[in-house]
Formats: C-alpha cells, sequence, structure tokens
C-alpha cells in the first residue's frame, strides 16, 4: 500500500514554495536583452529545446536552470524524518509549478528538464541510466529522423526508470515514479497526435 504524508499547514506553506520556485520560466528569463519572445518563436514552447534553436549559451542557462529548480525544490524542505513519498509531493509540485507557471498566465514547458532534476535529487544513482538512455535514443532517432524522436526517447526513458525503481526501489517509490510518467505522456498529447498522423509534426 502507498503511504500518503498526513497533511497540515507546514507541508502546505512547503509545497507552495516549491511550485513557486518551479515556476520561475527560465526559458524567458534566458532570452532577455535579445528582443525574442520564446513563446512566440519556433513551437512557442518555454523550454530547453525551443531556446536551443536560437542559441546554445542561452539554452545551456534554460536547462540548468529547469533542472536545478526540481532538484533545489527537494533539497530545501526535505528534512530528516520526511518519507520518500513527502519528497516526490516536493519534486511533483515543483513540475506542476513548471508547466502550469503564474508569470506565463499559467502555461509553461512540458517538464522534462524539472523532473530530471528532481529524479537525480532523490535517486542520484539510477537517474544517470535513465538520462543516457535518453540521450542515446536521441542520438539514433536523430540519424533516422524518427518522427517525434523526443517524445519517443523521454518516454522511453521515463518508463526505464520506473522499471529501475520498482527493481532496485520497490513498488511505492516505482508508483510515484509511474505517476511521474503519466503526468509526462499527457504534457506530450499533441505529440502523440503527430505520431497518429492527427496533426502536423512538432517543432518542439
Amino acid at each position: 500500500m502507498v503511504s500518503m504524508p498526513e497533511l497540515s499547514l507546514e507541508l502546505a506553506v512547503r509545497l507552495a514554495s516549491c511550485f513557486f520556485l518551479g515556476s520561475i520560466p527560465f526559458a524567458v528569463l534566458a532570452m532577455k536583452g535579445t528582443g525574442v519572445d520564446i513563446r512566440k518563436f519556433g513551437s512557442g514552447n518555454p523550454g530547453f529545446n525551443n531556446v536551443l534553436r536560437f542559441s546554445k549559451p542561452r539554452a545551456v542557462v534554460t536547462l540548468v536552470g529547469d533542472l536545478g529548480k526540481g532538484l533545489l525544490a527537494i533539497w530545501l524542505w526535505q528534512k530528516p524524518g520526511d518519507t520518500i513519498a513527502v519528497g516526490w509531493l516536493y519534486g511533483l509540485t515543483s513540475i506542476l509549478g513548471h508547466c502550469y507557471s503564474p508569470f506565463l498566465k499559467f502555461n509553461g514547458g512540458k517538464g522534462i528538464a524539472t523532473s530530471a532534476g528532481v529524479m537525480v535529487y532523490l535517486y542520484p544513482k539510477l537517474a544517470p541510466v535513465s538520462m543516457l538512455a535518453y540521450a542515446a535514443l536521441r542520438l539514433v532517432g536523430a540519424r533516422r529522423k524518427w518522427l517525434e524522436a523526443g517524445t519517443i526517447s523521454s518516454l522511453a526513458a521515463y518508463a526505464l526508470f520506473v522499471a529501475l525503481l520498482l527493481v532496485y526501489e520497490g513498488p511505492q517509490p516505482a508508483f510515484w515514479g509511474f505517476l511521474l510518467l503519466l503526468f509526462v505522456a499527457w504534457r506530450h498529447k499533441k505529440n502523440f497526435q503527430v505520431l497518429a498522423g492527427r496533426s502536423q509534426p512538432s517543432r518542439g
């Protein structure tokens, strides 16, 4: 059975701060001074891949910021004695902040980099395996010109991460990882429509 943390005012305040931290739009901030609104450029997605179309250095700033806020949200608030569920809640709330940022009228990115930060903090031995799988699949997908290579690579890497959690950490961590996988898959629903031939190929 999955253990859920006891709700309290303190926990609610911590989760609210995680959401606020996650909502900082580093893709938009990285483009300051260029005169370009990343939400109206390329795919329109305020994330690393879209910024990369404009500038590699600015894309690195975006990646570090988005990954870092997922990691930092847990590091700031996790305390001795917290259950794994509490750590996951901090991380998932920061991801929600990224995807539904009040600074962007409750729009945002797809949560990949911020999720990676959460995964790295909670499971530093397992997360790199999934990241390497993602990188390898992106390379293969680029060479073979897969349609929606980014979506395929991301979701395959997340599925691998859930499998690793189940094998090495047990059912409860795998449950939280599976929730993350479902959310990320839902954020890529437009990409699935492209794969199904129902819309034009995504550029994000």
